[in-house]
């Protein structure tokens, strides 16, 4: 069996990130969400999702480039003079696994944000990271012991099959996969062991910003068995407070609602829906 969730991610970021979520949940294939709860218009989008009862939205942890939900004197080792999150990922990811103080404010400001989620009273369908830190496993693991008590159930591990990407465009250069796949199977071990689901495939971290409605229906044509991520970056605007340079929005969102994508979901006889939709996940073995 072949089952699909269509995630996007960022929800909340901006107004354009909201219209193209509601858009390509009623529109197109998007079946999930993944809400920044500290973002700027994160009420927003907890007021559409309201609406869209079919939508299932997760908790996008934001622990870099963000503003964080604690008051940044109580997290000093991962915030600016300003009070924003840092942005040098190694180094921060360094300190978190050497110095206990750092890790202590990581814990707070992950429980704050779990906290800030359950406030909204939507139900946690999944929980994902800002730019994939939970790669680092001090950080899967603060999320493994946080999250049940909040609900979850279901997280993502990027491990994306370069087989795939290579049959929808053969000139493809699959690089991110060297680095990230051997921390992404660690992590996914983990979450099994903890009871948490995770998906068998997911697709969306080498064309992270391009993931044009082409590669949108050659992956959903070539999906292997099991169940699938497809995540995107979907906005009705190029470009917005806190963008990333070179991120094709618009297209993301085009792709959404493309109707060769649409008609990809039917060929196929895909399952499609949230990650609390499929009741078999995580019985797999990693």
């Amino acid at each position: 069996m072949k089952q699909l969730i269509v995630t996007a991610d960022d929800f909340g970021a901006a107004l354009a990130v909201n219209d193209a979520v509601e858009r390509g949940h009623i529109e197109g294939v998007l079946t999930a969400a993944s809400l920044m709860v500290g973002a700027s218009a994160a009420a927003d989008a907890v007021a559409r999702t309201r609406r869209l009862p079919k939508l299932r939205v997760g908790l996008h942890l934001v622990l870099v480039e963000g503003r964080p939900m604690s008051d940044p004197a109580d997290i000093p080792d991962l915030v600016t003079a300003d009070g924003a999150f840092r942005t040098d990922m190694a180094r921060l990811g360094a300190e978190i696994f050497f110095k206990v103080g750092a890790r202590r404010q990581l814990a707070r400001e992950i429980e704050a944000q779990f906290q800030a989620y359950a406030a909204t009273g939507l139900p946690l369908d999944h929980v994902n990271t800002h730019k994939h830190f939970h790669l680092h496993p001090t950080i899967t693991d603060m999320i493994v012991r946080i999250g049940p008590r909040f609900g979850m159930k279901a997280m993502r591990t990027p491990i994306e099959p370069r087989a795939v990407l290579v049959a929808v465009e053969p000139a493809a250069s699959p690089h991110s996969s060297y680095v990230t796949a051997p921390w992404a199977r660690l992590g996914k071990a983990r979450l099994r062991r903890a009871g948490i689901a995770t998906p068998d495939q997911v697709f969306g971290l080498n064309w992270s910003g391009a993931m044009t409605a082409g590669r949108l229906a050659g992956l959903i044509r070539r999906l292997p068995e099991g169940l699938s991520e497809i995540y995107l970056h979907p906005a009705t605007a190029a470009a917005y407070d806190g963008s990333a340079p070179g991120y094709r929005y618009v297209e993301e969102f085009e792709a959404l609602i493309d109707p060769n994508v649409i008609a990809a979901t039917r060929a196929e006889g895909l399952a499609l829906g949230g990650f609390s939709d499929f009741a078999l996940l995580g019985q797999r073995t990693p």
